[in-house]
């Protein structure tokens, strides 16, 4: 069956967008602080540890929101007779591993935000001019490389749980109770 694999496709832009906001939202205060001569290039470690904790706490309930979301997505899309006969297990799998990604994109988006403008200032660049595009960019692609890297990781429980459900004669394997062949046996009687 398709479904987690589309789940993993349609979590994609929320993502990319959720990391790339978290490292614009970082370096605009860092731009900020350089313009003001507030922060330099020897206060780097502390504006990292300072926006390590911040994303922390910022990914940690963004994932917890994430994953409760997607929870109660299956909930309404499969509630009803057929409920425990679908793929809950890959589901949840799926919504783990999207959650994870989700707070490893903060995690990594505000260490790119926070250290590119001071990296890029050290080096003579003009760090509102570099750091947009190049945030945006890093965030973008990495977000994508983890959520996959989580999703090959988590791709042998899930390819066991097919293999379990297509055994017991589940949803996917055609019988009445759901799969693409049980629908169509019901669209056809309608």
């Amino acid at each position: 069956d398709a479904l987690p694999i589309s789940m993993l496709l349609a979590c994609i832009p929320m993502l990319m967008d959720t990391g790339g906001n978290a490292g614009n939202q970082a370096s605009v205060t860092i731009i900020r602080g350089l313009s003001l001569g507030e922060i330099e290039f020897s206060d780097l470690p502390r504006v990292i540890w300072k926006e390590l904790r911040i994303s922390v706490l910022a990914g940690a309930t963004l994932a917890v929101i994430n994953f409760a979301k997607m929870m109660l997505m299956y909930v309404i899309v499969y509630s009803g007779p057929q409920f425990f006969n679908h793929q809950l297990g890959s589901y949840i799998l799926v919504a783990i591993t999207v959650s994870l990604a989700l707070m490893c994109a903060v995690l990594l988006a505000k260490f790119i935000g926070c250290s590119l403008p001071i990296l890029a200032k050290k080096l003579g660049f003009d760090p509102a001019v570099m750091a947009g595009p190049f945030i945006t960019t890093i965030v973008d692609v990495t977000s994508l490389l983890l959520l996959f890297g989580l999703a090959l990781l988590g791709a042998p429980t899930l390819l066991d749980l097919f293999r379990k459900r297509r055994k017991e004669g589940g949803p996917d394997n055609g019988d009445s109770n759901g799969g693409s062949r049980g629908f169509l046996e019901r669209w056809k009687k309608l």
